[in-house]
């Protein structure tokens, strides 16, 4: 095995080749091609198989990758995927848009010797890939039905994984999503540069091939209220995500063409799938010819920066109010838009918008600089005094986060619990609310977080639910 690995020593750190900025800011295609065989194999290589896999305890998944990257280098690309597939039900998604420099490569011990990483996402993209081409992929299929059935709430990563999981061990399960599509912010939120839909439509043919029931355009509260589906089903799961907008209060955000992120992805992203959408057609919701202003530092603000140059976009800022290092995004992400023609200005906080007429016309801002530690160790921005200027706007798009819309309400559920920032209660160990046989998975109960984690998170709600279920069978028997 050694002399097949460990060649950080003498070949470099690759990834696989990006199309240049001039021609990828023209189109939605993903920017990275992906690997050819022999450099997959040359890559996977380098990894050093520590005794320590630094990379396997950053995942939250936990995913076996010293073994799917030493199987990738010996050709045995069927056992690599099983490796990969038995931990995680979405690989070929996390290996286009997990932040793996934040996560398994940032964390990588050739990394930390200053070698550069192992292109960790590059190669478990591959190995899907490579799966999905070679039809080793297949719809996951029961042992024997069990006669139990579950309902999960949200069609997004979170209730993707969790249903494949209980479908496995059996169960009936019925998806409700109240969007016309399954797959939540992997259809409607991500840009097809980051990840095109027809890797995420296959994945869900798959678990309608295996019998999962997709309820869409499916309202909870609307179309049946939360304690309807407790009495249809054995079990519910509430994976709903976190779709609300973080309110912004400055003087003018009243003004018309200030839109939150959501709200112009989800636009750009039905345009892309061929849907009517007004509001992109007439304009309103259509960067085009536009100077464009995004506020805030996540990945979300790296999507609508991207986006808004890809609409052919006059200019596009990126407004944040700390540094480039103390910024929350990819700085991956942050190096592909600066090249694709996004300017960044940092240490700039958003003051007022003007306008004329109630039109936006632009953002009135303000110098920071970084002052002492917060309680989490991280630099508080303050405003240097008498540094305020206006930049020319035609469009300002809010990335400034998530929370949580009102469950209790919406669900017609008032007993529902939440917390005092509207996340659903579990305990984490046992993953299920104050309502009996109810459990929740991913951002409606940890808060906006990472792909990987809501796909973690519905691994363990599936795993919570069958022991809830089977020892309520065992004690009724």
């Amino acid at each position: 095995m050694t002399e097949k690995m460990l060649k950080f020593v003498h070949l470099e750190q690759k990834y696989p080749q990006k199309r240049e900025a001039a021609e990828r800011r023209t189109d939605f295609d993903e920017i990275y091609s992906g690997f050819e065989p022999e450099a997959a194999a040359d890559q996977a290589a380098r990894c050093s198989q520590c005794g320590v896999p630094f990379c396997q305890a950053h995942c939250p998944l936990y995913n076996n990758i010293p073994d799917w990257l030493r199987l990738t280098t010996e050709g045995r690309m069927e056992e690599a995927y099983a490796i990969s597939s038995a931990t995680n039900n979405l690989p070929e998604i996390t290996g286009r848009i997990c932040p793996q420099d934040r996560l398994c490569e940032g964390n990588c011990v050739i990394e930390q010797s200053t070698h550069g990483a192992v292109t960790i996402g590059s190669v478990e993209k591959y190995i899907t890939d490579t799966a999905f081409e070679k039809g080793w992929v297949k719809a996951p299929v029961p042992g024997k039905e069990n006669g139990m059935s579950v309902g999960i709430i949200g069609g997004g990563p979170a209730g993707m994984a969790a249903a494949e999981q209980l479908r496995i061990k059996g169960y009936e399960v019925h998806i409700y999503d109240r969007y016309d599509r399954m797959g939540g912010l992997l259809v409607y939120g991500i840009p097809g540069f980051k990840l095109e839909k027809h890797i995420v439509e296959r994945r869900i043919k798959l678990l309608e091939e295996a019998g999962i029931v997709m309820h869409t355009n499916f309202e909870v509260g609307r179309d049946a209220s939360l304690e309807e589906l407790r009495r249809k089903h054995d079990s519910v799961l509430i994976a709903t995500g976190v779709y609300k907008a973080r309110d912004l209060k400055v003087p003018g955000i009243g003004l018309k063409n200030i839109y939150p992120a959501l709200e112009y992805l989800t636009t750009s992203n039905r345009h892309g799938l061929g849907d009517s959408v007004p509001a992109y057609e007439d304009g309103t919701l259509n960067a085009k010819d536009k100077h464009v202003v995004v506020i805030g530092g996540g990945d979300t603000a790296m999507d609508c920066v991207r986006t808004a140059i890809r609409q052919g976009a006059k200019s596009v800022k990126c407004l944040y109010r700390r540094d480039r290092a103390n910024m929350p995004g990819s700085q991956r992400e942050v190096a592909n838009a600066e090249e694709e023609g996004v300017e960044f200005v940092w240490l700039t906080n958003p003051e007022a918008f003007v306008g004329d007429d109630t039109k936006i016309t632009g953002v009135r801002a303000v110098k920071m600089r970084l002052g002492a530690p917060d309680a989490g160790g991280r630099q508080s921005p303050e405003i240097i005094e008498g540094s305020s200027y206006t930049m020319e706007a035609d469009m300002a798009i809010l990335a400034l986060g998530f929370e949580p819309e009102d469950l209790p309400t919406l669900f017609e559920a008032p007993e529902l619990g939440v917390s005092r920032w509207g996340t659903v209660k579990i305990d984490f160990r046992s993953m299920m609310t104050n309502l009996d046989g109810v459990f929740a998975a991913g951002d409606i109960a940890r808060g906006a977080s990472l792909v990987v984690w809501a796909i973690r998170d519905g691994r363990d709600a599936a795993d919570r639910i069958d022991e809830y279920l089977l020892a309520r069978k065992e004690a009724a028997a």
